[in-house]
């Protein structure tokens, strides 16, 4: 069975393979159950919609807003990056006679923004810019600006852009939580480059949570979604953006009717803390959760299988440190209900580390309350070198032996440092940066262990990734 992938709607995904602004988002994995606005952007009227024969006419909405939608073109270093033949955009490339981002050409990538502020700034995805040594903006009146990257979140995917301009169209922002499923939206972006296209569809479902993006509550709807859109605009019918288009669910990576968009509540908080400190904070409590099925409800003595049931608690973390403990089931944080355990973690990220919360659990028959002190997301940087022997004939990695520093970083003893990516692998989702831990329950130690391991393996290899503080077993197609 051809494995799931999630993909970043980004041009850049190729084009950009060096700079981590890669469009494959770890996958293989079943979608699984959070500067102020001016006021003059809240205030503006709404424009008014249209229809005919029963369906709306977004002709106003894109009036009043495709002003504000920007083109993001970004340039960064090269390194010896190809794309696989077998990759769906390798095909785009030769069609449209585009080099594929080979060793010694710059790599370029596309994609989308938005203007919060008159004064020019704006709203985009992270991995359109990530890396990037020059990023320039370009308006529907087609003057282009140099811009300047504020600053840019990985765990949410947001970045903030300045370019030295005034008096520029804004759009209407809107409030996620009266999105209901099942209305309107209409996504602008630039698909493979056709810059200010307009996209239509429905909400399909709301505080969507992925495996590789477990910190978002996603918007999922049905628009049309392509690479180039990332960093976009969804907006509702009263031309209201409520969301930043991000990825997409596909297995040939192009769009396939399942479509992401970062809530822009999520968004502009991150806006918020990268202009008032210059870099995010995401508050954790240091627990493994899962789902409350109705099989272990049942085992738990619960009347329901809401909740969060913890698997493991972290030595030393703020978790271990309020008494919580493998087995507990957090019901509520705070005031507010855990349907799903994929609530808690988007919850959690956008509190504030050092705040004071309260947990009502549930343990042996009876519910609890615990105080606890939220911590904060530690952000590891794995050192980077371009030494890593490849294994290209079946997975597509680049890989290297950890230092002994990052090993202590990573709290791992075993483990190969992903340094680059291709075929297999990169449709999986594996990025630069990535640990691979184990393959097929064994630990990995060197690369031509690993080498001897794919020798003996069929189609499929699960292998256990490392990323960011957290684990994830991803299935790989091998080539």
């Amino acid at each position: 069975m051809q494995g799931n992938t999630f993909k970043r709607s980004l041009l850049a995904v190729t084009l950009i393979a060096a700079l981590g602004v890669g469009y494959a988002k770890l996958g293989g994995q079943a979608i699984s159950p959070a500067d102020a606005v001016p006021a003059a952007a809240i205030a503006a009227s709404a424009p008014a919609i249209r229809t005919t024969s029963g369906l709306p006419d977004f002709t106003s909405i894109v009036e009043r807003s495709g002003p504000a939608i920007v083109n993001i073109s970004s340039t960064g270093p090269s390194k010896a990056a190809s794309i696989d033949p077998n990759d769906p955009m390798f095909e785009f490339f030769r069609r449209f006679g585009m080099p594929s981002p080979q060793g010694g050409a710059p790599a370029r990538g596309m994609g989308s923004g938005f203007i919060v502020s008159e004064e020019g700034l704006i709203l985009t995805n992270a991995h359109v810019v990530e890396g990037a040594d020059e990023v320039t903006v370009k308006l529907t009146d087609k003057r282009e600006f140099k811009a300047k990257v504020v600053g840019l979140d990985k765990l949410t995917d947001v970045a903030v852009l300045r370019i030295n301009a005034s008096n520029l169209p804004i759009v209407r922002l809107g409030d996620p939580s009266r999105t209901r499923v099942g209305e309107w939206v209409v996504a602008i972006g630039s698909p493979f480059g056709f810059e200010n296209s307009v996209t239509a569809g429905i909400v399909s479902a709301k505080s969507r949570s992925l495996a590789s993006d477990s910190y978002v509550p996603f918007i999922q709807t049905d628009v049309a979604v392509n690479p180039g859109n990332s960093g976009g605009p969804l907006l509702n019918l009263d031309g209201e953006v409520i969301g930043i288009n991000s990825q997409i669910y596909s297995r040939s990576g192009g769009y396939q009717g399942v479509s992401f968009a970062i809530p822009i509540n999520v968004a502009l908080n991150v806006q918020e803390q990268l202009l008032q400190h210059g870099k995010v904070r995401h508050g954790r409590i240091g627990v493994t959760i899962q789902e409350v099925s109705q099989s272990l409800a049942e085992s738990f003595r619960l009347t329901s299988s809401a909740g969060a049931l913890v698997s493991s608690v972290e030595k030393g973390s703020p978790a271990a440190a309020a008494g919580l403990e493998a087995g507990d089931i957090i019901l509520k944080l705070n005031d507010t209900e855990i349907g799903r355990s994929s609530d808690l973690p988007p919850m959690v990220s956008s509190i504030k580390p050092g705040t004071q919360v309260k947990l009502q659990i549930w343990r042996k028959g009876a519910t609890r309350e615990l105080a606890l002190s939220v911590g904060e997301i530690p952000t590891t940087k794995v050192a980077s070198e371009r030494n890593g022997e490849a294994d290209k004939s079946r997975l597509g990695l680049a890989l290297r032996s950890l230092t002994p520093q990052e090993r202590r970083q990573l709290e791992s003893p075993d483990g190969l440092l992903v340094e680059g990516v291709s075929g297999p692998a990169a449709r999986a989702g594996i990025r630069p940066g990535d640990v691979v831990v184990s393959v097929n329950g064994q630990p990995v130690r060197d690369v031509p262990q690993l080498r001897a391991m794919l020798e003996r393996a069929g189609k499929n290899v699960a292998l256990l990734i490392e990323r960011e503080n957290a684990r994830i077993f991803v299935p790989v197609e091998l080539g």
